[in-house]
Parts: structure tokens; C-alpha cells; sequence
């Protein structure tokens, strides 16, 4: 990276991945200026943000909470609605670090891309939703690598070995998983759960909906989809293991049989702050591993049919075309009916089957626009929503 400082536009600032990238920013104030900043309705944390960085141009994606903020600080230029994080993404920046939850990301992510700038990426859904529409336009604006900067930690760690050998001698790719807080249950354990249980996640502290992604292994599931799309691995190549101690965060293993890891403890900074210097890196570490304190690592395999999430993901990536945008649109309803109280845990898996079955027969094949994308997006949420069992189910909100 040069010597000047990093223009960088902020989407989802006040979530998990927003405020750690905060955090990174404020450790190397001579390495980043943050020229923008995104979030959802939380105008007085984004405003307290915009204080504390110097930021002068902000985007609410809840209309009135961005009049609200307009109305008491004049002195801050406030976008808002979903157009206006998009605008704010296509701003003239260096780097747009996506950390927006959900499919809304989709069309930031696209915007910055159209403008050329290179997208930190930990909105996953940008790939799982539109992964052809983003492949190609990370390649028009300058070539998938350069303008697709992984920020999930499996991501960020097969980008980091991929380093370690070409391309033509990866023999595949396996992505960890912490097995999530029901790692060894089954099924019939896995009935009563509540939505407390589901957040407790063992090793990471995330978001809720990421939690309980992580809790059902659809998250891992997205992860999967989302690594084909970033390195054109074919799926026939790309495993995914249990590693519940979420120290080795992904792994290559190359044609020799030779497999290069990359380890380090559970915290999202890291993979952030490389993320935000790609392709170099600091000298500065938040957490490393200590090697002299006694220790294990332990790898399992996944029990697919209790997480039967895992499957469906890889299902609807294969099948490519407009299935992931099904997949994720229908996992989010479930999600939210679970952590509402109208869905039970086992039920999020099969409404989103469901609606996967229904879509076989109204598939129209791979989209060529983003109206295509957004269409079967909208189809699956309506398909989700009606087939929910309405009936209440005891679950504790979160």
C-alpha cells in the first residue's frame, strides 16, 4: 500500500464488522481516512461515528431515520434509503468495505465495483445473490482478485494460502467450521431449542443473524458458494470440516498432497485489517497465537443430516443461476420467523427447502440483470412468507 492514506467508504458501520473496522482504522490513523459511512437505522451511533472519524457524508437505509438525523445535524451531508447507500458506495473512494447484513448488500457492493473502486467483502450475500452479475463486474472494473477483498476469516485465510502455490497445483479447498453451539446434537435435541440458544455461539461473537446461520451451518453453507465465486474453484474441490476451536480458519491442500493452513484466535480484526491493506500487510497483530501455552486441534466431520442446511446451500450452488438468491431470501424469512417465535429451529431448514421445491418449477434460469436477481429474490421471500406455520412456538427473543 503507498504512503497515502486509504480513502475508504464504510457500509454497515454500526454492526459487528463496522465497528471493528472502526476499531482498525483508529489503530492506524496515517494508513486511513474514512470518507463515508453507512448504516441501517441507528442514526445516533453513525452520527457519534461521523464525530469521531471527521466524516462529512453519511446514508441511513431507514428513510426516517435519515430526515431525523438531517433535521438535527446540518453540518452532515445525509443520504438516504437503500439509493443512498448506494450512492455513497459509488462515491470516489480507494476501498468500500461491505460489511451490510443481508441481500440488500447486493447493490452497494455493484455500485462501488461499476465506479472501479475495490469491495472489502463481508456481505457474503453480494456473492451468493448475485454472483455472476459481481464476478463480472469485479472483472470489468479490474480483474476478480484485485477488486474482491475476502473479509469473512475462511475467505480471508484461503486467500492467504492460496499464496503459498499457483493456481493449477490447488488440489481443493477446505473451509472450517466451528460447528456452532448444537455441534453433537441431534435432531430430536435440536426441537426444543430457543433463540437464546441459538445466539450462544461457542468461539465468535457476531451479529444474530450470522449466529444463528451459524447455529443451522447454512452460514457455512453461504461460505461455500461464496468461495467458488472468489477463487473459480470447481465444487467438486471445495470441503468443508469441523474445527471447533476456530483457530485454523481454512485450509489448501495442493496437488502433492501438501496442505497449507492458515491459524489464528477467533477475532474478526484480523481478517479485517488485511482485508483493508490487500494485498499487504501491518505491523501491528490484535491477537496472536500463543505457542508456548499447551493446546489442541481438533477436526470432525459434519453430520449433514441433522444440519441439513449445509446441503441446500451446496444444492442451490451448483444449480447456480438464481437458486442461491432463492436460498438466502428464503433462509432470511425463516430466520426472522425463528427469532419472532413463529418457526421452530428444525423449520428454518425445511421452509427453506420449501421454497426450493417450489422454485423448480418457476426457475427461469441464469439472470443477465440485476432486475432478474431482485425478481427471484422477491418471488422466494413471498414464497417463504406463505408457507410459514403460523401457528406460535415458544422460543425466547434474543
Amino acid at each position: 500500500m503507498s504512503a497515502d492514506r486509504r480513502r475508504v467508504v464504510l457500509l454497515g458501520s454500526t454492526g459487528s464488522i463496522g465497528t471493528q473496522a472502526l476499531e482498525v482504522v483508529a489503530t492506524h490513523p496515517d494508513r486511513f481516512e474514512v470518507v463515508g459511512l453507512a448504516a441501517g437505522s441507528d442514526a445516533t451511533a453513525l452520527a457519534a461515528q461521523a464525530d469521531a472519524h471527521g466524516v462529512r457524508c453519511v446514508a441511513l437505509a431507514d428513510p426516517e431515520a435519515a430526515r431525523a438525523l438531517r433535521a438535527a445535524r446540518p453540518d452532515l451531508d445525509v443520504l438516504d434509503g437503500q439509493r443512498g447507500v448506494v450512492e455513497l458506495a459509488g462515491t470516489d473512494a480507494d476501498l468500500v468495505l461491505n460489511g451490510v447484513t443481508g441481500a440488500v448488500g447486493l447493490e452497494p457492493t455493484l455500485a462501488a465495483l461499476a465506479a472501479g473502486t475495490p469491495v472489502a467483502l463481508a456481505n457474503k450475500e453480494s456473492l451468493i445473490v448475485g454472483g455472476d452479475l459481481v464476478v463480472a463486474a469485479a472483472e470489468r472494473a479490474g480483474g476478480r482478485e484485485s477488486h474482491l477483498i475476502p473479509v469473512d476469516s475462511e475467505h480471508s485465510a484461503l486467500a492467504q494460502c492460496l499464496r503459498g502455490g499457483r493456481r493449477s497445483e490447488v488440489g481443493r479447498l477446505v473451509v472450517t467450521a466451528s460447528g456452532g453451539p448444537f455441534r453433537g446434537c441431534s435432531a430430536a435435541e435440536l426441537a426444543e431449542v430457543t433463540v437464546d440458544d441459538a445466539l450462544a455461539h461457542p468461539t465468535w461473537a457476531m451479529g444474530p443473524v450470522v449466529t444463528i446461520n451459524s447455529a443451522t451451518l447454512m452460514n457455512k453453507g453461504l461460505e461455500l458458494i461464496e468461495a467458488h465465486e472468489l477463487f473459480a474453484v470447481p465444487w467438486d474441490r471445495i470441503d468443508v470440516v469441523v474445527h471447533p476451536q476456530s483457530v485454523v480458519h481454512s485450509m489448501v491442500e495442493f496437488v502433492d498432497g501438501s496442505t497449507i493452513a492458515q491459524l489464528s484466535p477467533p477475532d474478526m480484526r484480523l481478517p479485517i485489517q488485511l482485508a483493508m491493506t490487500w494485498p499487504e500487510r501491518v505491523d501491528h497483530a490484535f491477537v496472536a497465537c500463543d505457542w508456548t501455552r499447551a493446546s489442541e486441534l481438533t477436526f470432525e466431520p459434519v453430520d449433514r443430516t441433522t444440519f441439513r442446511a449445509l446441503d441446500l446451500a451446496e444444492e442451490a450452488g451448483r444449480r447456480r443461476g438464481t437458486w442461491p438468491a432463492v436460498l438466502n431470501a428464503a433462509n432470511e424469512v425463516a430466520v426472522d420467523a425463528f427469532r419472532a417465535g413463529r418457526l421452530p429451529f428444525l423449520g428454518i431448514a425445511d421452509l427453506v427447502e420449501g421454497t426450493m421445491d417450489a422454485w423448480a418449477a418457476t426457475d427461469p434460469g441464469a439472470p443477465n440483470q440485476l432486475q432478474d436477481v431482485l425478481d427471484a429474490d422477491a418471488w422466494a421471500r413471498e414464497r417463504a412468507t406463505a408457507g410459514l406455520d403460523v401457528r406460535p412456538v415458544v422460543a425466547v427473543e434474543g
